[in-house]
């Protein structure tokens, strides 16, 4: 699996933004996928960066809503293994752009 990110450069995006991030599946039945919707953001307070997951707005007597579409089977920490690769991910893309520039 390749992680790839494109970063928030032309803010166009809501306010913390960071990037959008898809997973690219280079092997077994998901080879030639890709699974959209993660995206990295600026916390609120300012000291350090979170990761959200690919979900589907509903609304309950007029509540706006999010259903998370990446869900734990058993295992309630397996979103944060999956945040802490997206967030590394980010971290080497930023490395990456500093090193270049």
């Amino acid at each position: 699996m390749v992680v790839k990110i494109m970063p928030n450069d032309k803010n166009n995006s809501p306010q913390g933004k960071l990037a959008d991030v898809e997973m690219h599946f280079t092997d077994g039945a998901m080879a030639g996928l890709r699974l959209l919707g993660f995206a990295v953001w600026e916390k609120k307070n300012g000291t350090g960066r979170s990761v959200t997951l690919p979900s589907r707005p509903y609304s309950v007597n007029g509540e706006r809503r999010n259903f998370s579409l990446l869900r734990p089977v058993t295992d309630p920490k397996a979103q944060d293994r999956i945040r802490d690769l997206v967030l590394q991910a980010y971290a080497d893309f930023e490395s990456q752009a500093a090193l270049a520039s």
